[in-house]
């Protein structure tokens, strides 16, 4: 039996219409940008692969160029270098953008191109006589814009695709960009790709002296691991990382460094050592505990408190600037001077005075004791009005003399001050130019032969506490 073959014929297009649909302009962008990423992402593997089972042949050996060729050599210039001005490529690498990234470097040329970027600013045209407006270009490359923000990903791309890991565009490599923000993944591909730890950037710093926050700290291990030098100095500064780090006060750079062999002796362009450095560094009453931390480090490594700069400027006289008792307390315990003046005549002493109305609460007193405990001379009576705010530091100041001077300075008494301190003021006031008490000369005496050596010698003594506490001027709220 024969069928018809109309009969048998499936309305094919009919049945299509009813079990599909139709496709947005985004679905099938969306569609097209997938297969375009998977397209790459197999390209990419190829590469991988061909790179790994082939090596590159060796290069022909040199022809000797004939006799005619010995007088003219053809010179090539190399190809210009690409660059890029547009900012949503240098946010691409800058976010780290994987798949915008891919999309970018379609262009081969893009992976070590110089991505500028133009700022208008003021500057003095002498010659006119006037502010003017000037562009300034500043460059990078698409290398640095990801390590400096640490998307490791795209510093691994883009090494896999060639980019010279020690470009400086700009003045910097990627490895310094990657130190300062403390992104160690970063560090560690740049430095396993050939990056060079002793390259300086355009001011003269190594990447280790870019270590400079708690998070670097993986940063400088990975660096020294790669044999990079522990003294390396900046190029005008001549400060080596144990300067910065100390300045910084980072407890566990300064004891890498240390480990490390660091030479706790150096000195910078001013004669100034890690120690000075630190001692400069603790200017915030509360940062002063981890600073005090990295100068006993210091001091343990052999660091010498006596070493001041060319301007004569000691650690003593910073930390008394700073009015860091403890601090002052150790340098002292290590042999530093207490009465030795820098390029201008200051004392230490003077330092404290200068700064002890920013620092009423860090017990200013404190530091004063201590000073006249290890030699300091009595400050000038024209002196005692910059005391006038801290009563604590006056009585030691006042105690350290055999006859109270004129207190002329009480007119500048503030009120307030006075009603809140009045019953010592007033003593003060009745004690000027008067004889002081027997007991108070012998202490004068004894202090004054014991000299530098009043703490130390006092201490071992076998003698009441309070005759101790009274010999070393001990505040307690009088004149005597």
């Amino acid at each position: 039996m024969v069928h018809s073959s109309k009969s048998s014929i499936v309305p094919v297009k009919g049945v299509m219409s009813r079990e599909t649909f139709p496709f947005t302009s985004t679905t099938l962008r969306s569609l097209r940008v997938e297969r375009e990423f998977q397209e790459w992402e197999d390209a990419r593997r190829a590469l991988a692969q061909r790179r790994a089972l082939t090596r590159a042949p060796l290069p022909r050996a040199p022809r000797l160029p004939s006799r005619q060729q010995q007088h003219l050599q053809e010179v090539r210039a190399p190809p210009p270098q690409m660059r890029c001005r547009d900012t949503s490529v240098h946010n691409t690498f800058m976010c780290g953008d994987m798949r915008g990234v891919y999309a970018v470097l379609k262009d081969p040329a893009m992976v070590n191109a110089l991505m500028e970027t133009v700022h208008e600013e003021m500057v003095w045209a002498p010659e006119m006589g006037m502010w003017t407006m000037s562009s300034k270009v500043k460059q990078s490359s698409a290398l640095r814009l990801a390590a400096s923000r640490g998307h490791s990903g795209c510093v691994e791309e883009l090494l896999f695709r060639g980019a010279e890991v020690n470009a400086d565009p700009g003045g910097n490599t990627a490895l310094h960009d990657a130190c300062i923000g403390g992104h160690a993944v970063c560090v560690g591909l740049l430095l396993s790709h050939g990056a060079d730890a002793e390259l300086l950037t355009a001011d003269g710093s190594a990447a280790l002296h870019l270590c400079t926050s708690a998070q670097s700290f993986h940063c400088a291990e990975l660096l020294l691991e790669g044999d990079a030098e522990v003294n390396v100095r900046m190029k005008e500064l001549r400060l080596t990382p144990l300067h910065v780090a100390a300045r910084r006060g980072l407890e566990e750079h300064v004891e890498l460094f240390l480990s490390h062999g660091a030479d706790v002796l150096a000195t910078n362009r001013e004669g100034e050592t890690p120690l000075n450095a630190a001692c400069s560094g603790a200017e915030r009453p509360s940062e002063s505990g981890r600073y005090l931390r990295v100068i006993q480090m210091l001091l343990g490594a052999g660091a010498d408190p006596k070493i001041a700069g060319r301007k004569k400027h000691t650690p003593l006289h910073n930390a008394c600037a700073n009015c860091c008792s403890r601090i002052v307390d150790i340098l002292l315990q290590h042999g530093a001077k207490a009465d030795v003046a820098n390029c201008v005549g200051y004392t230490p002493m003077d330092c404290l005075l200068q700064v002890m109305e920013d620092y009423l609460d860090q017990q200013p007193e404190e530091i004063a004791r201590s000073l006249l405990n290890y030699g300091a001379k009595s400050v000038l009576p024209k002196m005692l009005k910059q005391c006038i705010l801290s009563p604590a530091t006056l009585e030691v100041m006042l105690n350290s003399y055999t006859c109270v001077p004129p207190c002329d300075w009480m007119d500048s008494l503030p009120a307030e001050i006075y009603e809140e301190h009045q019953a010592f003021f007033d003593l003060v006031r009745q004690r000027s130019g008067q004889p002081r008490a027997l007991q108070h000369l012998c202490r004068c005496a004894l202090r004054l032969r014991l000299g530098a050596r009043c703490h130390s010698a006092v201490n071992k003594l076998d003698i009441p506490t309070s005759v101790r506490d009274y010999v070393l001027l001990r505040n307690d709220g009088t004149l005597h």
